[in-house]
């Protein structure tokens, strides 16, 4: 039995709750995150914030970067909006991962945040607050409660290959790549948000702005566990994504 590809999956540190304990500092990722990887045929393993070194990539297949709270500005040299909550912990350590991880030319998946982290390194920028920018809140309709929308890819694209058939995504962001650096931009809402970037010069480097790890077929997840297997990343058959749950 061949050995399952290892991803590991960045994580949040948040006050959690369970048991008897209540607000807790803890370090954490949604459970979809790893039943997506685990279906994909992967094996998760959760890291949590920690800029040391990136020492744990020598046992790392692939790369997965969570969603979660806002990039600080600071890292592309913007003044922070008040509405802009950053976790400069996640930054750091996973800013460190990355930065290996390119280096290694590890297979990358940007989740939400993740995609505009990849962005952040790339040299770009983000637009800290949507709604200022596409005039509607459509991206992140309330507190927890996910949003869908239609989305495009370029043809030719590794977006494209992986999403091939899907024309709409779920949708739960405030913030918005601005300036992709030096990514190609492959994925668009039908407000001109950017959805996906990607590095084609790299054997697998791809950010996607909704969450896929919340629908029925997370394709992104199952191309980044085939890359990392060391295979080309065939799309499944054509789905449309299910309702998400909230998970941040």
């Amino acid at each position: 039995m061949s050995r399952r590809p290892v991803i590991g999956v960045t994580a949040y540190v948040e006050p959690a709750a369970w048991a008897v304990w209540r607000d807790v500092p803890a370090a954490l990722v949604p459970q979809a995150y790893v039943r997506a990887v685990t279906a994909a045929g992967g094996r998760a393993v959760v890291l949590p914030p920690d800029d040391t070194d990136a020492d744990v990539l020598r046992v790392l297949d692939g790369l997965l970067l969570a969603g979660g709270a806002d990039v600080g500005p600071e890292r592309y040299g913007r003044p922070p909006d008040p509405r802009t909550e950053s976790r400069p912990d996640r930054d750091a350590g996973e800013l460190a991962l990355l930065t290996a991880a390119l280096a290694a030319d590890l297979p990358v998946l940007g989740v939400c945040r993740g995609m505009q982290l990849l962005a952040v390194a790339y040299g770009g920028s983000l637009h800290q607050h949507l709604p200022d920018v596409v005039g509607h809140d459509r991206h992140r309709p309330a507190p927890g409660v996910y949003g869908s929308h239609p989305v495009r890819f370029a043809d030719g694209s590794l977006a494209g290959a992986v999403m091939a058939g899907v024309d709409e995504v779920n949708s739960y962001h405030h913030q918005g790549v601005a300036d992709p650096g030096g990514l190609a931009v492959t994925g668009w809402a039908d407000d001109g948000v950017v959805e996906a970037v990607e590095d084609p010069a790299r054997r697998f480097l791809l950010g996607v702005q909704w969450h896929p790890e919340n629908d029925a077929h997370p394709r992104p997840v199952a191309a980044l566990v085939r890359a990392a297997a060391g295979a080309a990343p065939a799309p499944p058959r054509p789905t449309r994504p299910r309702p998400p749950v909230a998970s941040g």
